[in-house]
Parts: C-alpha cells; sequence; structure tokens
C-alpha cells in the first residue's frame, strides 16, 4: 500500500472480440456510471487499483466439486462453476438448495468436506475468513451485520482497516503511516457512503439508520475491503419494490466501477434484472447454469420452483 491516497486507472473496458457475441461486455464502464448519476471522481475513490491477475472476462473464482456434509446430511453436493472477472452472477435456487451453504464455503465460514475454490488459480479451501478477505473475495450476510454504536463513518473504516499496515505500537504512538493511513480512511470512507447514496448518514449511528440504508453501508463495508468479487447474500431482503429497484441500480453501478458480483437472491425478478448468468441449485446439486433468458425458460428450473405437473410425477 502506498503511504497516502492515490487516484486508480479505471480498469480497461474489453471488446466485444474477447467474449463471446451472445454475452454482454463486461468492465467498467465511465457511460454507465454517468448515467446512474455518479460522480466519476466517488467512484475513483470508491474502487482504487486493485491488483487482479486475470483479465476482463476471465475465470476470477472457481468452484470445483464443492461437497459440504454436516454429519449424514449432504447439503451440497459435487457443486462446479466459475465466476468471470466483470460479471454480475446470480446463485439461486428453492429453500434448502445449498444456496447459502455454498456461499459460507467459498467465504471461510464453513470448511468444504471436499472440493476446492481457486480465487485468481490459487487456492482458498481452508482459509480463515479474514484471511479470504484479503485476499479479495468480501461477503454481506442475509442478516444485517453492522456495529450498532459505531457511526456509518466508522463501520466503512473498520472495512478500510483489513488493509492497513501500521502496527499496534505505531497507531498508539500516532506514527507518519498511521496518521495517513488514518487520512486516507476518513476521505474514502466518506467518498463510499456517497458511491452507495448515504453520505448523510456519515455521522449517524447505524443501529438508527433506516433499513435499507443498513444494507448500503453493509455493501459500502464489505467494499472498504478492496475485494476482487463481492457476494452479496439476499441483500433485497425485507425491500419493497421501489427500494428493490434503487438496489438493482446499485448493483449494476457497482459492476460499472469494475467489480465482479456474485448474487444470492430469493426475488426473480431482481436476479432476472441485474445478472449476466445465473447458476441455479436444488437440493444442493448444481441444476443449471446459464444466461437469465435460457433460465427463465428451462423447465427443470421451473420444476424446481413451482413442482411437477402430477401427469409427470405419475
Amino acid at each position: 500500500m502506498s503511504d497516502g491516497p492515490t487516484t486508480p486507472p479505471t480498469p480497461p473496458t474489453p471488446s466485444t472480440a474477447e467474449t463471446p457475441e451472445e454475452e454482454p461486455v463486461l468492465g467498467a464502464n465511465e457511460d454507465e456510471l454517468e448515467a446512474a448519476g455518479v460522480d466519476l471522481d466517488v467512484a475513483e475513490a470508491a474502487a482504487p487499483d486493485r491488483e487482479i491477475a486475470v483479465e476482463v472476462g476471465e475465470n476470477i473464482v472457481e468452484v470445483r466439486n464443492l461437497t459440504v456434509k454436516f454429519g449424514g446430511l449432504l447439503a451440497l453436493d459435487d457443486v462446479s462453476f466459475n465466476i468471470r472477472r466483470g460479471e454480475i452472477l446470480g446463485l439461486i435456487g428453492p429453500n434448502g438448495a445449498g444456496k447459502t451453504t455454498c456461499f459460507n464455503a467459498m467465504t471461510g465460514v464453513y470448511k468444504p468436506t471436499s472440493g476446492d475454490v481457486l480465487l485468481e488459480g490459487q487456492s482458498i479451501k481452508g482459509q480463515k475468513q479474514h484471511r479470504i478477505t484479503r485476499l479479495g473475495l468480501a461477503r454481506t450476510f442475509q442478516n444485517i451485520r453492522l456495529f450498532g454504536e459505531m457511526t456509518a463513518l466508522e463501520n466503512v473504516v473498520v472495512g478500510l482497516d483489513a488493509r492497513h499496515r501500521t502496527s499496534v505500537p505505531g497507531a498508539l504512538l500516532r506514527l507518519p503511516r498511521h496518521t495517513r493511513e488514518e487520512k486516507s480512511s476518513i476521505e474514502r470512507g466518506m467518498a463510499l457512503l456517497e458511491f452507495v447514496g448515504i453520505a448523510d448518514h456519515a455521522a449517524d449511528l447505524s443501529r438508527s439508520l433506516p433499513y435499507g440504508s443498513q444494507r448500503r453501508l453493509e455493501i459500502a463495508r464489505a467494499l472498504a475491503t478492496d475485494p476482487k468479487v463481492l457476494c452479496l447474500d439476499e441483500p433485497a431482503a425485507g425491500f419493497n419494490p421501489a427500494e428493490k429497484e434503487d438496489l438493482m441500480d446499485l448493483i449494476r453501478t457497482i459492476r460499472a466501477d469494475g467489480y465482479t458480483v456474485l448474487l444470492i437472491e430469493h426475488d426473480m425478478k431482481l436476479v432476472m434484472g441485474v445478472t449476466d448468468r445465473i447458476v441455479v441449485l436444488e437440493f444442493g446439486r448444481k441444476l443449471a447454469d446459464d444466461v437469465p433468458q435460457e433460465i427463465r425458460n428451462d423447465p427443470r428450473v421451473i420444476a424446481a420452483y413451482l413442482g411437477e405437473p402430477e401427469d409427470d410425477v405419475a
């Protein structure tokens, strides 16, 4: 990390020749950011120069034959899929399909029984949660986990601390590196709050924020860790339709700023409206992996959500 804040270059937008014709062109997009009303200086401050080893459109995460057992219960059964840099990937399925189990196994909450998870080609299986976060896989939780007695800005600064190099003695003695990092944290923390649309709540205690703002604050705190992949676990839970539309805009803006997103969500309208590709799980197994339009019309997916017609069952 440098001694002071830097203005990062915007990641390159891939040419259409680098991706299959039927797939969208992925990556940071200044036109999308401007169309969303995002100040480009704020966007640059929110997305610093992340050292990413793969090109836009290549696999940044590979889940290989991931299996998770709890005693005699097989919660995840030999699941494999990838996440490409610059895309929004949806992970969906009926209740009990294994979505959150997969999320937890990827991010270090659970230890996989077998299989592997690779980030930029390197295995992260069995790593501690904080280590996986530092390597670049950050997440939010289905149940909000904020520090209620801290302000919104302080919550984001906690996330930024994951990248600080000041030692404890350095912090106690307020050495120059600590002072520089502290100043940088406040500046970038405010930029992140503005980026997710809650800068006016910076000085408010997180427990006093409206529910929707708490969700956005969790996203800002996850972004503060400089993730290569941002994992969102049901971010629209409890939202009304207008809030869901706003969330879709925010997720698109996050991707336009150069992030890769993995999204678990029950709301099919939101998933279909914001993702580039969808992986479907059922009973712990992968059922389908395709673009939203194909998933929408897949008889297996329809049956998984709605049940088989009685004639077919007979």
